[in-house]
């Protein structure tokens, strides 16, 4: 089973050091917005030469050729995962697919669906669509698989229904993790690390569960327990 994936919800490389510092075993890291932003490319080659994995989460979306052009860029990087939005439509992802591919074979491209802090008024208010928010999540990851895309991020709470729909290959990393006595924060669609099994997700993506801990070396080991079923063993 995959390990589970932790955000590094930091701005500073310096806090970054810091908390990895913290483990003794290879993690899956999630490089997003903020962190990357801050920092450059550098934060990547630095978590990489420590020997962990990494899922850059930029979410882009811009016309086909600007994000083309951007995935060759990252597509040199040495990154194991990274993400557009679906909404950019169908021309946008098979440009990426095909840069990103091209530059990294092994890599893996995702589409961002709906993210977890949309809860279906949001979607039906803001987005004026006659389709549900699980159809809606269900249609993007249509189009990402028909784009040529390894996968989506979705809610768990869609992670089931778009493998009956799409197949069990086609990967769903899903946020929006916790434990019960944590906070929920900005997120609205959340479930427990043992419910993400259940609901088939392939990957789980938890932020500051972890990060936020005063001992996450701990809350990781109890996370990815309950995720990998081996909790109380």
């Amino acid at each position: 089973m995959n390990v589970p994936i932790i955000a590094l919800d930091f701005r500073e490389f310096d806090t970054v050091k810091d908390f990895l510092g913290k483990f003794d075993e290879k993690l899956f890291v999630k490089v997003g917005m903020e962190l990357y932003l801050s920092n450059g490319p550098k934060v990547v080659e630095e978590i990489r030469q420590m020997g962990h994995d990494i899922f850059l989460d930029l979410k882009l979306y811009d016309i086909p050729n600007t994000v083309g052009k951007s995935m060759e860029s990252l597509g040199r990087l040495d990154i194991q995962m990274t993400n557009v939005h679906a909404q950019g439509g169908t021309a946008m992802m098979k440009r990426a697919a095909e840069s990103f591919k091209d530059n990294n074979p092994d890599g893996r491209l995702i589409a961002v669906t709906q993210l977890t802090s949309m809860s279906e008024e949001m979607v039906q208010k803001e987005h004026q669509t006659v389709l549900s928010l699980t159809d809606s999540v269900v249609h993007y990851a249509t189009l990402a698989k028909e784009a040529g895309l390894d996968g989506v991020v979705s809610s768990p709470l869609e992670s089931e229904i778009i493998h009956e729909k799409l197949g069990p290959e086609f990967l769903t990393v899903t946020p929006g993790i916790r434990l019960p006595e944590d906070s929920k924060d900005d997120q609205v669609r959340v479930v427990t690390p043992v419910d993400a099994k259940d609901m088939k997700s392939d990957y789980i993506v938890v932020g500051r569960s972890i990060t936020q801990d005063d001992n996450p070396r701990d809350k990781y080991k109890r996370i990815k327990a309950l995720w990998e079923g081996t909790a109380g063993e």
